[in-house]
């Protein structure tokens, strides 16, 4: 007993120093650990080349990796098989798919063990956010119990998920909170209450501030208003990410726009999934690339994230203009309805506009495919493209677009056929690219069948490190791996996760790069990665030769605005 309680202690002593080698005199002696993983080709997460050796494991955190000589109560044989740091989803909007259902198969599968909430967040809430958030549940419903993101990171931790999960606050939401869905600038009293809600999350643990500039009422905001709720960000250490105003005619300008925002407010910035959207605008990417590679040698701290397709996901909100959707779902509804109405926005969506991103313009009603619908008369459509449906009714594709949200009550899900493959590999090969799947995490069952989502849903991560990385070449596995684990939680600002070392969270996907692949296409999306065998989420084995366990070990995770109020 004596000797256990000395070993446990010099353990933990020698960890918070980093000197995990001295922890093998102790494993010589007859240590047994929680788990051991022997055998495997370690890639550690720092982007060094991989060394054949083991990891221990004991409750929560990696105690020991190398040569490991004592005995786990499990022992896994990693023989052939890399075994990294969990992987990092650093756009996910999971939220609501895992109050649903907290296994988040289709990113475990793939070895994600940490979701990064953006874009949205799921507070602060005012009491007409969350009556429309009820009223807008589907088949599948939950209770909208809390009001600030804090509370709501609580509800998930309590309820259970298997992944680990962090959030940025949305500007979206908070100008939504003080303003509703209109479009004026708030008042000083009113951009005060707003930098105070920014204040308060920062404080409570959010990674940052995030937004997304297409969408009503983010698109709303100015520059100057982004700027000051970024100055509270930036207080506490806080990153700012966003979907930019635009990827396609007026790409260059939002990149300019985000490099303002990074150097006046002294916060760092990370474009969500870089591209360059629609065929005219391909050939802009260089110029973006370039203009990024000299403000960050200049030591702006830019940065961005991607997903591996040439197609995004959204809705056909982002096919109509903005003035149409002030004041929200129902409102966009009622105007769709009136016949002047219609006639304006019919114009307006079949040509380019200057002041908003008109995504099935430059995608064509051939490249944009219907995904999900609510209303069970309309499911017949999922799959299919909107000029498909458009010949079916006999109508316009810009009248069909608008009847389908009137009858829907949605915004209705698409994607946009926008990118170009060579462009995608060239993001891949930036040193500062990370990934994110900017798609929920949910299995290919029950309700989920009845819509088709974006194949990143299943696919993003595993996309990667089979097609891009073992096939073509793009980037060694090694650099991969760095770029799903430790850049991520660098730019996060998270010690203790994204590398194997010993003292931090054992967070590890054991994986085999010989098969490791996505299956789900746009025709069939709801098919599961392979080659994943084995993840660990704080030191809990929640796949175990490729099968789920049911643990639900998941953490909230929190950003540096949180620690600093404990210290």
């Amino acid at each position: 007993m004596i000797f256990t309680h000395l070993s446990r202690f010099l353990r933990c002593f020698f960890c918070l120093l980093g000197f995990g080698t001295l922890l093998l005199p102790l494993a010589a002696l007859g240590q047994t650990y929680d788990v051991v993983i022997r055998n495997g080709l370690i890639y550690d997460g720092s982007g060094n080349k991989p060394f054949a050796g083991d990891l221990a494991l004991n409750e929560q955190r990696i105690v020991a990796v190398g040569k490991v000589t004592g005995k786990g109560k499990q022992e896994i044989d990693a023989q052939g098989k890399a075994v990294a740091p969990g992987f990092v989803n650093m756009l996910s909007h999971a939220y609501t798919a895992l109050l649903l259902d907290g296994r988040s198969l289709s990113d475990i599968k793939q070895g994600v063990t940490l979701e990064v909430f953006g874009e949205n967040s799921m507070g602060p809430l005012s009491p007409q956010m969350k009556k429309d958030m009820i009223e807008q549940q589907g088949k599948e419903t939950y209770e909208v119990s809390w009001t600030s993101l804090a509370e709501f990171m609580k509800v998930l931790e309590k309820k259970g998920v298997a992944t680990n999960f962090a959030s940025f606050v949305s500007a979206s939401e908070i100008r939504e909170h003080e303003l509703g869905q209109i479009n004026r600038a708030p008042t000083p009293q009113e951009l005060n209450r707003m930098k105070n809600l920014v204040r308060q999350a920062m404080q409570e643990g959010a990674m940052g501030l995030t937004t997304m500039l297409i969408y009503v009422p983010a698109t709303f905001a100015t520059t100057d208003e982004l700027i000051e709720l970024s100055k509270v960000a930036a207080e506490y250490g806080g990153l700012f990410t966003a979907h930019i105003r635009s990827e396609g005619d007026r790409f260059e300008q939002a990149v300019d726009e985000m490099i303002r925002l990074s150097k006046e407010a002294r916060i760092p910035v990370e474009i969500y999934h870089l591209k360059a959207a629609g065929k005219s605008n391909w050939n802009k990417l260089d110029n973006v690339l370039a203009k990024i590679d000299s403000v960050r040698t200049a030591g702006l701290p830019l940065s961005a994230n991607m997903y591996n397709y040439i197609a995004g996901a959204t809705g056909l909100d982002a096919a109509m203009p903005p003035w149409v959707q002030e004041g929200g779902l129902q409102e966009w509804r009622r105007r769709l309805q009136e016949p002047e109405v219609r006639k304006k926005v019919a114009e307006e969506m079949s040509k380019p506009a200057p002041d908003w991103e008109n995504l099935c313009l430059a995608a064509g009603p051939d490249g944009t495919i219907l995904l999900g619908f609510k209303q069970d008369s309309l499911k017949k459509y999922v799959g299919k493209t909107l000029s498909e449906v458009a010949r079916l009714r006999g109508k316009s594709w810009q009248e069909t677009a608008m009847d389908l949200v009137v009858q829907d009550d949605t915004r209705v899900g698409v994607a946009y056929f926008l990118m170009s493959e060579e462009n995608v590999k060239k993001q891949i090969a930036l040193p500062y690219m990370s990934f994110g799947s900017d798609a929920a995490s949910i299995a290919p069952e029950g309700n989920s069948l009845t819509r088709n989502p974006h194949p990143r849903t299943y696919g993003n991560f595993a996309r990667l490190l089979g097609k891009y990385v073992r096939e073509e070449k793009i980037i060694t596995l090694e650099e991969a791996i760095r770029r799903l684990t430790s850049l991520p939680c660098n730019h996060l600002k998270i010690p203790d996760r994204g590398q194997l070392k010993p003292g931090y969270f054992a967070d590890i996907v054991i994986f085999d790069p010989a098969t490791i692949q996505d299956k789900a296409t746009f025709n069939a999306p709801h098919q599961l990665a392979e080659g994943v065998l084995h993840v660990f989420v704080n030191g809990t084995q929640v796949l175990n030769q490729g099968v789920h366990t049911l643990a639900m070990p998941g953490k909230a995770v929190y950003g540096p605005g949180l620690t600093s109020q404990k210290k």
